[in-house]
């Protein structure tokens, strides 16, 4: 059974290289050929793509693409569209997720999916994260949880894995593509049917984010709204709202800016 392993890339040329070092080698040795890893660079401005290129020379099972545009959804779902494996997922190019920790996501025993949690009893976490990266997470979660009857306890943790049915169902669902883009994919899973299952994982963070928290948070719970409108029967009703709702975040964003 072939593994699609997909990476998006946003300047990362200081990260992306480590990251497909040792993705490459484990599977290597644990499929021989029965694996490829996509990385999809988006909207970079350093040299991602000559790093890439270096390791694709390097390991035959490296392949990229390049797209101006950018976004972890939008590129997401432009390697969901190449990939060729029976298996198909998805991880950070920061190596937060061990390639040891993404492998244990392919025991899909009576499920279709599953998920990278840092949320769950036995996950690992290091370093321990700030209290209000806690506490965000922690209301983010709670919010997704009520307005999606979720019952995940981390859906934004990077590393996700489906068989292929499930991806060439949901694909052209998927309405987001920016910081929603996770719950999207997991909502449409939900609705079609698909069992998905969390699994605890050890997450540690190397550094250089590019998410900063107190301008993203509310970047993260518009998304979400947007997404819970556009999958209920009022989403007619979105492009009256949708002005509105777009004035109320940039007031919103520059108050946060002023704190």
């Amino acid at each position: 059974m072939k593994l699609s392993i997909i990476i998006p890339a946003y300047n990362e040329e200081k990260r992306i290289g480590k990251t497909l070092e040792e993705y490459s080698k484990f599977f290597e040795e644990k499929l021989g050929k029965n694996f490829e890893i996509i990385i999809v660079i988006n909207g970079t401005k350093d040299h991602t793509e000559g790093v890439v290129k270096e390791y694709a020379k390097k390991f035959k099972g490296i392949k990229y693409l390049n797209f101006k545009e950018g976004g972890k959804g939008f590129a997401v779902k432009e390697g969901f569209k190449v990939a060729e494996g029976e298996l198909i997922g998805f991880v950070d190019a920061d190596l937060a997720t061990s390639p040891e920790e993404f492998y244990k996501l392919c025991n899909l025993k009576g499920y279709d999916g599953s998920i990278a949690s840092r949320y769950l009893p036995g996950a690992i976490v290091k370093p321990k994260q700030s209290f209000s990266r806690v506490l965000a997470s922690r209301v983010f979660n709670f919010v997704t949880r009520s307005l999606f009857i979720f019952n995940f306890r981390d859906t934004q943790c990077g590393a996700k894995l489906f068989k292929k049915q499930v991806i060439d169902k949901i694909l052209e669902k998927l309405s987001i593509s920016k910081w929603a883009f996770d719950i999207d994919l997991l909502y449409n899973s939900k609705k079609l049917g698909f069992k998905i299952k969390e699994v605890p994982t050890r997450w540690e963070e190397p550094g250089g984010s590019h998410i900063n928290l107190k301008k993203d948070s509310l970047k993260m719970l518009f998304s979400i709204l947007q997404l819970r409108i556009l999958t209920s029967s009022f989403k007619r009703m979105f492009k009256v709202v949708r002005p509105i709702a777009k004035a109320t975040y940039g007031l919103l964003r520059r108050e946060s800016q002023n704190l």
